[in-house]
């Protein structure tokens, strides 16, 4: 193995005021060359563009990815699970959100808790992924509490999903996966793209998508879209907009610079539909079930309003002798202030009616929450060979900077019937019980060395050192340092027809915000998984096969009691995932998904939990989507799709004792595309099934999506 001299390590990987310098023109870089001699661009017609990790996706199947590596890499030559979910396929998904644009992914649970306009919610692998599992171009979007980042689904170019344990390039993350927003940037094809539509419930949106070039070496893109109005629970409604300017600037064939920012805005009044009791929704009440539209807010004080900004670059240069640096950072900014009553069971807190006119106790809450972040990574790539081995070597040190200021308060509410809702009594008033400022901080140390040999083998061995610290200021105070090692070993065979069997063992942590007077400061959760499986790209059509077995263990969880809880916890999951994506023919795409698992929890504060299934996550679910486009016939421009969701039964409490049943839920839809525009209907729920999502005790439920006709026109130029 080369070792790289630790002083020109350090200057490449820290010197942010490096960047200026290396965007001189390469010429500089050779005093005392020859005179560079310049011939004129060749262009090649009938080739097609490169894939790049970046790049749109041809039709459902990815060809490269960076999120499983970090580098540019064949998705079957990762040793892990990775999905990639293209604009085509969200387009044709008919997806307005990112929690939508994953429901036909293997081993992701989406939309837990039915549809929420504010908020991304998913499941990887079991385990919650909403607030430490989400990234954007390859840095986290970290979330705690209620402050976080919402990012608008039209703005990506592409979703990928690393399932497993990948604390080893990313520091702290969720134990089962990752979601890697990738977002719509500069310097391809001209797009000159707008969007408009309207669903049956009365919400409709604009959305622009341009992106050009100034001249040969500055490109541009804006990409926005605002969106309001009714949705299909009683007093919903709301705006959102948000806005994205992005430049590429590429002076030489060496140096790259884009900068990606954003601005969003959401003004809205919540839905209804969630924090609903188990008797009555997913069982018959004494009166039936609640009606899925009613909304048992205070439609007078209920309020959402956020305002986010980020700020960040990417740079690239590239040497002489096959090392390329890149640095990446982004600022971030969020302010959201939230004001909500919400049901929480029935009168006096019980779990069935107690009266004739079926109230509902309700929670009077509020939350103003203010967080700024930090995030730069820079990264050193070379490629080496030693003998039999070409090399690809990564070293790189990131840094995280996230601080939260919160207030969050609750008081007293009025009951509201069930049956018969009422709405304007005056609610009592919200005192604090949480007023602190959050502040965690962590740096990271990775290598990572991805080899090829022996014609076909592929070995990955990666490792990273974190000093992660936490802590708080106000009510409560707490502060620690944990300093943690993790790693992966993956390794993998590629054969000549396609097939790529790999195996791999990967650990994590996860630095955990919070304390209470039993366990003290929270350590980080740590653990690890084991994985197995194959991918198969034929070389007789356009598809990749995937096949994987997990078995991943989660250690230190928070359990126990509100003030006090402790990290005894532990829980396993292990199943099995298998997707497949095709472009079977020119016209006929396909993508299908199965994950079963068995989630297990092994220790914990209560007894009677232990060995039982966690709440919310289905251990059984299966999909499929098939679009085909008619072309040279009467019928041509005209495309149709179809798919169907099975979402298996669920555990509405931890001891195990209620359950949720499982629904299959079929979607469709049909569009028309002619010269330079387009016309498409989506219909999320064909046949509008009533179904609950998931719930998270007998106390709190939500209803799934109910049939939504989504109507959309579009036109380029």
């Amino acid at each position: 193995m080369i070792l790289i001299g630790k002083s020109r390590l350090t200057r490449l990987l820290l010197s942010g005021t490096a960047v200026a310098g290396l965007l001189l023109p390469a010429s500089a870089h050779a005093q005392g060359a020859a005179p560079a001699v310049v011939l004129d661009p060749v262009t090649v017609e009938g080739q097609r563009t490169p894939d790049t990790t970046t790049s749109p996706v041809r039709g459902y199947v990815p060809a490269r990815s960076a999120t499983g590596s970090k580098t540019d890499r064949p998705v079957e030559a990762i040793p892990q699970s990775v999905s990639v979910i293209g604009r085509e396929e969200m387009d044709d998904l008919g997806a307005q959100k990112v929690d939508e644009a994953l429901r036909y992914t293997p081993g992701v649970f989406s939309q837990p808790f039915g549809p929420d306009s504010d908020t991304n919610w998913m499941f990887i692998r079991g385990f919650q992924a909403t607030q430490t599992g989400v990234y954007q171009d390859g840095l986290q979007l970290y979330a705690y509490g209620f402050g976080g980042q919402f990012v608008d689904s039209y703005n990506l170019e592409r979703i990928e999903v690393l399932r497993g344990a990948s604390s080893v390039l990313y520091g702290g993350s969720n134990p089962g996966g990752l979601v890697n927003y990738v977002t719509k940037r500069p310097g391809g094809a001209p797009v000159h793209t707008i969007e408009t539509g309207i669903n049956e419930h009365g919400t409709a949106h604009l959305g622009l998508d341009y992106s050009d070039a100034f001249n040969e070496t500055l490109s541009y893109r804006l990409t926005g879209r605002i969106a309001g109005g009714d949705t299909y629970t009683d007093f919903a409604d709301g705006f959102r907009g948000t806005i994205s300017p992005s430049f590429r600037w590429a002076p030489n064939d060496r140096n790259t610079l884009t900068v990606l920012t954003n601005y969003t805005d959401i003004d809205e009044t919540h839905n209804g539909g969630a924090f609903l009791p188990y008797v009555g929704t997913v069982v018959d009440a004494s009166f039936g079930r609640i009606d899925r539209e009613a909304n048992f807010t205070e439609p007078g004080i209920d309020k959402y309003r956020r305002r986010q900004v980020s700020l960040g670059y990417e740079f690239e240069h590239r040497f002489d002798n096959d090392m390329t640096f890149r640095q990446n950072a982004r600022f971030g900014y969020s302010r959201v202030h939230e004001v909500s009553v919400y049901p929480y069971g029935y009168n006096a807190f019980s779990a069935v009616p107690t009266d004739p006119d079926n109230l509902l106790s309700r929670i009077n809450f509020e939350h103003k929450t203010t967080v700024r972040s930090f995030l730069v990574d820079n990264q050193l790539e070379t490629k080496v060979t030693t003998g039999p081995v070409a090399h690809t070597l990564l070293a790189g040190i990131d840094y995280k900077h996230f601080t939260m200021d919160q207030v969050q308060l609750s008081g007293s509410a009025t009951p509201v019937s069930a049956t018969n809702p009422v709405y304007g009594a005056p609610q009592g008033p919200r005192f604090a019980y949480i007023d602190q400022e959050l502040t965690m901080r962590q740096l990271g140390v990775y290598l990572q060395d991805q080899m090829k040999f022996g014609q076909g083998f592929l070995l990955t061995l990666s490792g990273r050192h974190d000093t992660a610290t936490t802590y708080a200021d106000g009510t409560p105070a707490y502060d620690g340092t944990d300093r943690k090692l993790s790693g992966r070993a993956g390794l993998a065979y590629e054969f000549a027809n396609g097939l790529t069997p790999y195996a791999s063992v990967s650990t994590f942590f996860n630095p955990v915000l919070g304390s209470s007077p039993v366990a003290g400061v929270f350590k980080p959760e740590s653990g690890h998984q084991y994985e197995a499986g194959v991918k198969y790209r034929p070389r007789w059509m356009d598809g990749l096969f995937t096949a994987a077995l997990f078995d991943l263990t989660r250690r230190n969880v928070v359990t126990g009691a509100f003030n006090a809880e402790t990290q005894l916890g532990e829980v396993n999951s292990r199943g099995i995932e298998l997707e497949a994506k095709a472009n079977i023919t020119e016209n006929l795409k396909a993508t299908a998904s199965f994950t079963t698992m068995d989630i297990e929890i092994k220790k914990d504060a209560n007894p009677a939990v232990i060995g039982k299934s966690p709440y919310i996550v289905p251990e059984t679910q299966a999909s499929a989507f098939l679009d085909y486009s008619f072309r040279g016939t009467a019928l041509d421009g005209v495309s149709v799709g179809g798919g169907v969701r099975y979402i298996g039964s669920s555990w509405a409490d931890n001891e195990n004792t209620l359950k949720v049943p499982s629904a299959t839920v079929f979607d469709a839809r049909v569009g028309y595309t002619r010269d330079n525009w387009g016309v498409n209907l989506s219909v999320t729920n064909l046949f509008d099934k009533e179904y609950v999502a998931s719930c998270q005790t007998q106390f709190s439920c939500g209803y799934a999506e109910a049939r939504t006709a989504l109507l959309t026109v579009n036109m380029s130029w």
